[in-house]
């Protein structure tokens, strides 16, 4: 961009931004179209004719969270099935997460470490990852069984895959155990850039290994985490084929957002699918916006664009300080004030 190749860069990524538009705008802007209508159904009672077709009705298929609530029981009481879906899908997130951070930390600084056999460590702890969700679905329903390994283990009864507080938890346990791998792999990557000097010199510091990791590790590798919790964030946000297939359908303690989206789409109310899923939509939008702007998530990674953001950013401060001052900066000033400060 800076040097005049902003038409060559759009020609060259055209190709990729018309299958984006197809593929993921399209859709989005056909599901916005499909939320403001509803699917006529029934019999007319004027002229005793069965309806078909569909009719504009607003912004009724959001109030009817509201006006016309589907009031289901679950683990957090009796509320309307979408608010009921929402609450399941921040908690899965904001457990499933944690949990993946914490364990995929510890399998990063694990594989980082010069041992024998590392190798063979590091293969067996991203084969949770590369199994299907589906067959990892289906062996989880296995363990939590009423007969299965994990009442074995526990000694206990427990209806783990009913609709009960302890389905969530086998939600919870199948999702970490698949995808905290995933973060440990990015951690690691991140842990590769950090050079052995560092360590060298904090220990000869005095510094303790708690020290070293909470001083050195977690600073130098947190833009890389963060951006590993952010994609398993917006991830988790949008599950629907791991609980769908390990607890089922009708369980309201494990019914995500997804899940209630695709079950109205199923019975044929389209307009309502659609609106929950712009509802879901906006709600990964938010999250995503955060991230990025109090968490600092890098997703991009392109120097030359933070660069321009950073000079946008001096060249605010400056106005700011000239308005304050009572003067206005030089027509010039405006667009190089900070020429000579970008290269330090």
């Amino acid at each position: 961009m800076s040097d005049g190749q902003g038409a060559l860069a759009g020609l060259l990524i055209s190709p990729t931004m018309l299958v984006i538009a197809l593929v993921v705008g399209f859709p989005i802007l056909f599901s916005l179209r499909e939320s403001v209508f509803r699917t006529n159904s029934g019999v007319d009672p004027t002229t005793g004719i069965v309806q078909s077709g569909e009719q504009f009705v607003g912004l009724a298929n959001f109030t009817d969270i509201f006006t016309n609530p589907q009031t289901v029981i679950g683990v957090f009481g009796s509320m309307d099935r979408l608010i009921n879906a929402f609450l399941n899908t921040t908690f899965f997130t904001v457990v499933c997460v944690t949990a993946e951070t914490v364990i995929g930390v510890a399998m990063a600084v694990i594989m980082s470490k010069a041992f024998k056999g590392r190798g063979l460590v590091r293969a067996a702890i991203l084969v949770p990852w590369a199994i299907p969700t589906v067959v990892s679905a289906k062996m989880w329903a296995l363990i939590f069984d009423a007969n299965g390994v994990a009442n074995k283990l526990l000694g206990q009864n427990i209806l783990w895959l009913a609709d009960n507080a302890y389905s969530q938890w086998a939600v919870i346990v199948a999702d970490v155990w698949k995808t905290a791998p995933f973060i440990g792999l990015l951690t690691l990557a991140g842990l590769q850039t950090i050079p052995d000097e560092v360590y060298e010199a904090a220990r000869v510091d005095g510094a303790s290994a708690w020290q070293q990791f909470t001083r050195i590790t977690l600073p130098l590798v947190q833009p890389a985490l963060v951006v590993a919790v952010l994609f398993r964030t917006l991830d988790t946000m949008r599950m629907f084929d791991l609980p769908f297939a390990l607890a089922g359908q009708g369980k309201y303690s494990v019914e995500t957002l997804s899940m209630f989206a695709y079950f109205e789409n199923n019975a044929l109310r389209y307009g309502q699918a659609a609106a929950y899923s712009i509802v879901l939509f906006l709600y990964i939008v938010l999250v995503a916006f955060l991230f990025v702007k109090l968490l600092g998530a890098d997703v991009v990674g392109d120097p030359e664009t933070k660069a321009f953001a950073e000079q946008r950013k001096r060249q605010k401060l400056a106005r700011k300080r000239a308005k304050a001052e009572g003067r206005e900066l030089p027509a010039p000033m405006r667009s190089t004030i900070t020429s000579g400060d970008s290269s330090s």
